[in-house]
């Protein structure tokens, strides 16, 4: 009878795969041995794994270049990295590697474009893409930044204040983007996104004001939808809406050649995602480019903002299983030695759903369980995968067993959303951060980012004299 946890497996995916396998019982995670990795600094952990960030880069680059050449598009690729995902010197470094531009959030985005000029990561003809709505700092950097010298800074107006503003403090030639203020899908609260001008406004809205600036030159239609990238009529409604607008505003806008798409390519978050990666920039590509050949329009130079995609498979979280709890007669408890809450926010706060799997014990038994964290929140635990609703592990039967798991494809935005070195729910610290990399003969490098969270740290933000 097969009644092992790797038999689970194996019956329920295709597995191995690419990034996960099993050997004498324990996982491996892009050929890391996860168990040395805990024998040498304990748990609770993150990791990020620097490589993975690079090669998701590549394949998005690969990807769009063989789907423009298969339909002959004349436009050109822009690969641009969303910071908001993952702010980390560490994630950017590694990132700005493989000849990409960035896109920003804030007025402090700018602050980190600027520390990357000033350790010679970029230089000032780095294609900046300034999307959000713009504070008044925010301007300010934008203005300094261009007046500066930095030519290819785009700040992409969210509303039409906005081009009044920039225009009181830029003294130089300065390239635009507009945003579409898109539809919401159906079920949403609402129906048109709260970002951008709406579509009705655009036109209007360059041919009274934008045309009249002889210092603005808009270059850019800038289009994103909340769902992502996905092969749904509503996501290719939206896409064929905005290659119309971008044609009729082309013939009375020269200066503009470029088409935003935004971010949106989704991350693997379950061993069955099957996501076609390949037919959806193709398609994109060939809608853009047959919308364009209809309207008689030279086809766009095509900009992506891809975040979640970039980094998010790079990250993962290990935990070790502290106990046991036996609730009732259907609801047994792993308890595991942090909080989904303040560790992994977007599983409370999305209902978001991680790679969830046991490092060891694979040859065990598994039983259903739930997962609870530390803190005292009624929400703070986890309870089902994407791919059904409940969680199966290995069985341990007293807490001497030690069973460690780990969440995986957690790269992207779960410190921003926490706070990283901050105060947290019930005081629970923020796990070890490490970094892994590989050298120039490809051996394992590891390099400790941050400790776990001290009490010292947290008592100090809160005001207490310790010591």
């Amino acid at each position: 009878m097969k009644n092992k946890y790797i038999d689970l497996i194996e019956q329920t995916f295709e597995f191995p795969q690419d990034e996960f396998r099993v050997e004498d019982g324990e996982l491996y995670f892009n050929d890391i041995s996860l168990m040395k990795i805990i024998g040498r600094y304990g748990t609770p952990l993150r990791i990020t794994y620097l490589p993975k960030i690079s090669s998701q880069i590549q394949k998005a680059k690969r990807l769009f270049k063989v789907a423009m050449a298969k339909s002959d598009y004349k436009g050109e690729y822009h690969y641009c990295y969303c910071t908001k995902s993952s702010q980390f010197s560490f994630v950017l470094h590694e990132a700005l590697k493989n000849d990409i531009h960035i896109e920003t959030s804030s007025a402090y985005d700018l602050n980190l474009v600027e520390a990357l000029h000033k350790d010679g990561s970029i230089n000032k003809d780095m294609i900046v893409i300034c999307n959000g709505f713009k504070r008044p700092q925010y301007i300010r950097n934008i203005a300094d930044m261009l007046n500066a010298g930095w030519n290819n800074i785009i700040p992409v107006l969210d509303n039409k204040n906005e081009l009044e503003d920039l225009e009181d403090l830029i003294k130089v030639p300065t390239q635009l983007a507009v945003r579409i203020a898109s539809e919401e899908e159906p079920n949403f609260d609402f129906y048109t996104s709260r970002l951008g001008i709406r579509y009705s406004d655009i036109i209007p809205f360059y041919r009274n004001l934008i045309s009249t600036k002889k210092n603005f030159h808009l270059k850019m239609l800038h289009f994103f939808i909340n769902t992502g990238i996905k092969d749904t009529s509503y996501y290719w409604n939206e896409l064929a809406k905005c290659v119309s607008l971008y044609c009729d505003l082309k013939k009375i806008c020269p200066d503009l050649d470029s088409l935003n798409i935004g971010g949106g390519l989704p991350n693997k978050t379950s061993l069955a995602m099957d996501f076609d990666y390949e037919y959806m920039v193709e398609e994109i590509v060939n809608q853009i480019k047959s919308a364009c050949e209809a309207h008689e329009t030279p086809e766009p130079n095509i900009y992506t903002e891809f975040g979640n995609y970039t980094v998010g498979e790079a990250g993962a979280y290990i935990f070790k299983i502290l106990d046991i709890k036996q609730q009732n007669d259907r609801e047994r408890w792993y308890m595991i030695d942090n909080s989904f809450m303040t560790t992994m926010p977007d599983t409370w706060g999305l209902n978001q759903r991680f790679i969830l799997l046991p490092v060891n014990k694979w040859g065990d038994e598994y039983q259903r369980v739930f997962l609870g964290g530390l803190t005292c929140d009624s929400q703070d635990y986890y309870n089902a995968e994407a791919h059904a609703n409940a969680i199966f592990l290995p069985t341990i039967r007293n807490r001497r067993e030690s069973l460690y798991i780990g969440f995986f494809h957690t790269g992207a935005y779960q410190e921003a959303i926490s706070g990283f070195g901050g105060i947290k729910h019930c005081l629970q610290p923020s796990p070890k951060h490490i970094l892994i990399n590989r050298d120039e003969d490809g051996n394992l490098t590891t390099e400790v980012f941050a400790p776990e969270q001290s009490y010292e740290s947290m008592l100090d933000i809160l005001g207490y004299k310790y010591k």
